[in-house]
């Protein structure tokens, strides 16, 4: 038995081993002959010639050039660049100087078999792959030259039946010149086919040759109908789909009818504005870090920088005003490199822009404020702005709105460093998705949400993009000046000034690679109160703790603080900054109704008060939503920290209300208890500044604060333990702010 399975073990030894060397010999041949076959490709690939014809250095050209050499290592040869454009407009027809142009530049290579020309258009042209690969598909074709396709019959209709069946649905079936590809014979053969004028239309001359059928099969002519090498967008939005790597922020376009991932994308006719939203991710724009953010950037001399004109535009009434205008003080670049010009339609920031103005108007290189009235609205404003610019010679102009909080200094350098014509920092209301750009367009030229908006509002993606509208704060290049105008039957003067971009084919950059800084929220900004900042803590929460509550406070709140107690149970809080003391008392003052004193008052229920004081309730002047806000958001982390283990959310009170000492009226207050669980006392001015004496004596503790801290907040409990007394006002007018929490 044993020698009888010796041999059977060793026939099937050989037969596996027959086997195995079998395979990886296979294996081996095939790779090869892979690799053979890659070489061959290659060696072909390099037999393409480029072309293009681009007469202008447009920021299209430029990126067209980018997607080309730098990520693909593509050489294009540029034909007409710094010529004379001889082709028509090319609203309409026009084009024929393209192909004079082309024909003797490829009239070299007539009669090279093997040399494969390929065209495109450059302003609206992206390269999504490189050579090799747009070999091996014209390849796949079999044909002798391919053009690319679309949906539409361009520039005849009529010409439509002519065209060959094409029996795939939602297949482009007509041809379009704005791309193609072929051997160098047949090439020059379709260019000299006939003569053509300059601005005679070049689509309708292909065109007429492709429709000829036996020269379209002398020529070996085919079309590119299911977009697998070449995708024109204009008609097919509903044919493409933008698929987005989140990690590497790179994208392709697939043709979703065919599942074809073309190599040449073409933005024709009306589609430009979806072939720059999808630019952003074509072409490697993002990959790790943003390279398109980190290219063609500008070194700063600060020996010759840039002279720009500052344009202030305030087109609307905005809280924080003061806030806007120190921040543009603080931005961090030379004031005699800035013409400053201020246009205002608002009155009620007249007094402080002009007072900004006086201030500051030798430091910079030159200051004017234009006011609006009845002949100048704020397109005209802007009119002026820019044409300030021109007279001036300025590089740059700089628009920002009263809106915009600048939060960061450096902002104008980061945006001069990124080098583009247009360029600005995305900057959103807080927390809102609210902001300057919009990344696509409606057919009406309104709003439309793209795929990315909120993506780069929130900073999910950061980079920068090619919108198709910005407001509110952008920088402009000299070389982009001619082409804005502010006129439109229809559009307010930020949608006329991009519209005008857009067809002069200027890119409008947006970007976030740092939070720049802020929109503020002017809706339902009431200026007819006093101090109307001080009633937008719900609209602009950001900003109002800003303005409002002292930087100190938030060191309260860390763990290992200690917090002053000038007198048993009695905290002392730094919580308001001069300007939330001075607005609470110009409120309470504009609006003067103050009680009198007795122990009678309709603003109680029960119409009593035991104790009571000159004062004004907060609901009397709109502020009792605020307030109680005031107290849940401000307050209570700090009670939570002084009087351990007691949690009320929200805390409630039902008196809150500005007292008033003076000597001729009411100068100080019987001892009493508060109604309350606790109380709060902040003091809006200063002792020995504005008043002389008063202060607070707990009589329990023989114990009494008469040095009280403008902004600073005294908490202590309201009932049995700290039975207190308002000191005597000797002099002068004091005022605190109380409220009693959780009576």
């Amino acid at each position: 038995m044993q020698i009888l399975d010796k041999p059977k073990f060793s026939y099937t030894l050989l037969l596996l081993f027959g086997l195995w060397s079998c395979c990886s010999w296979t294996q081996t041949h095939a790779a090869t002959t892979d690799t053979n076959n890659d070489a061959a490709v290659e060696k072909e690939a390099k037999r393409i010639k480029v072309f293009t014809v681009a007469t202008e250095r447009t920021d299209g050209y430029l990126r067209y050039l980018r997607s080309a050499k730098r990520i693909y290592d593509i050489e294009v040869n540029t034909l007409g660049m710094d010529e004379e454009w001889k082709g028509g407009d090319m609203n309409g027809l026009g084009g024929g100087y393209k192909i004079r142009l082309l024909r003797e530049a490829v009239k070299p290579f007539k009669d090279e078999k093997d040399a494969i020309i390929l065209f495109t258009d450059s302003y609206d042209v992206v390269f999504t792959a490189d050579l090799k690969e747009i070999y091996q598909k014209f390849k796949e074709f079999g044909a002798k030259v391919l053009f690319s396709a679309e949906k539409f019959c361009w520039p005849d209709e009529k010409l439509a039946s002519k065209y060959p069946p094409v029996s795939e649905a939602n297949a482009s079936p007509y041809l379009n010149s704005g791309a193609f590809i072929g051997y160098a014979p047949e090439v020059y053969s379709i260019l000299s086919d006939a003569a053509i004028k300059d601005d005679d239309d070049d689509q309708r001359y292909y065109t007429k040759i492709f429709l000829d059928t036996e020269k379209r099969k002398k020529l070996g002519i085919q079309l590119d109908t299911q977009s697998r090498l070449f995708q024109n967008l204009n008609g097919a939005r509903e044919d493409v789909k933008l698929n987005v790597d989140l990690d590497s922020n790179e994208g392709k376009l697939q043709n979703i009818n065919f599942m074809t991932e073309p190599s040449i994308i073409h933005g024709n006719g009306p589609s430009k504005m979806e072939l720059n939203a999808f630019a952003n991710y074509l072409a490697k724009t993002f990959k790790g870090d943003c390279l398109i953010c980190q290219e063609n950037r500008l070194e700063l001399d600060e020996n010759n920088l840039p002279v720009i004109s500052l344009a202030l535009v305030i087109a609307q009434a905005v809280p924080f005003f003061d806030m806007f205008l120190q921040k543009i003080e603080d931005l961090n670049y030379p004031k005699e490199k800035l013409h400053l010009y201020i246009y205002s339609n608002q009155k009620f920031h007249d007094d402080m822009a002009k007072s900004f103005l006086k201030r500051l108007e030798h430091e910079y290189r030159s200051a004017k404020i234009v006011l609006s009235n009845d002949e100048l609205n704020e397109q005209r404003g802007r009119e002026l702005a820019l044409q300030q610019a021109k007279q001036k010679q300025c590089d740059y102009i700089f628009f920002v709105d009263a809106a915009v909080q600048v939060d960061d200094p450096q902002m104008l350098r980061e945006l001069l460093i990124m080098n583009r014509q247009f360029v600005a920092p995305v900057v959103s209301k807080y927390d809102e998705l609210w902001s300057n750009f919009w990344g696509a367009l409606s057919d009406g030229g309104y709003y439309a949400r793209s795929h990315d908006y909120v993506d780069i509002v929130k900073g999910s993606f950061t980079g920068m993009w090619n919108v198709p509208y910005v407001s509110s704060v952008y920088l402009i290049k000299s070389s982009a000046f001619k082409y804005i105008s502010y006129q439109h039957r229809d559009y307010d003067p930020d949608m006329a000034m991009c519209e005008s971009l857009r067809k002069a084919g200027v890119f409008m950059y947006v970007t976030n690679l740092h939070v720049y800084g802020h929109l503020v929220n002017a809706d339902g900004f009431d200026t007819a109160v006093a101090r109307p900042d001080f009633y937008t803590l719900f609209s602009n929460k950001y900003d109002w703790v800003r303005k409002y509550i002292h930087p100190n406070y938030f060191k309260h709140l860390e763990p290992n603080t200690t917090v002053e107690q000038p007198c048993p149970d009695v905290f002392w809080f730094q919580v308001g900054t001069d300007a939330f003391c001075d607005d609470l008392v110009a409120i309470v003052e504009n609006f003067g109704k103050w009680s009198d004193g007795s122990n009678k008052d309709s603003r109680l229920e029960g119409g009593y008060e035991a104790v009571p004081t000159r004062d004004i309730h907060m609901k009397q002047v709109g502020l009792d939503p605020l307030w109680l806000k005031f107290l849940d958001f401000i307050v209570r982390p700090l009670q939570e920290k002084a009087f351990l283990g007691y949690y009320h959310n929200p805390p409630r009170s039902l008196m809150n209300f500005v007292v008033r000492y003076r000597p001729d009226e009411q100068p100080s207050l019987r001892p009493h208890h508060d109604s309350s669980t606790y109380t709060i006392n902040i003091a809006l001015n200063s002792v020995d500044v504005d008043y002389e004496g008063g202060g607070c004596r707990f009589l329990r503790y023989n114990c009494q604060v008469d040095k009280t801290r403008k902004g600073w907040m005294f908490m202590h409990p309201g009932r049995l333990t700290h039975y207190h007394e308002g000191l005597s006002v000797t002099n002068g007018t004091r005022y605190i702010m109380i409220s009693f929490v959780d009576p």
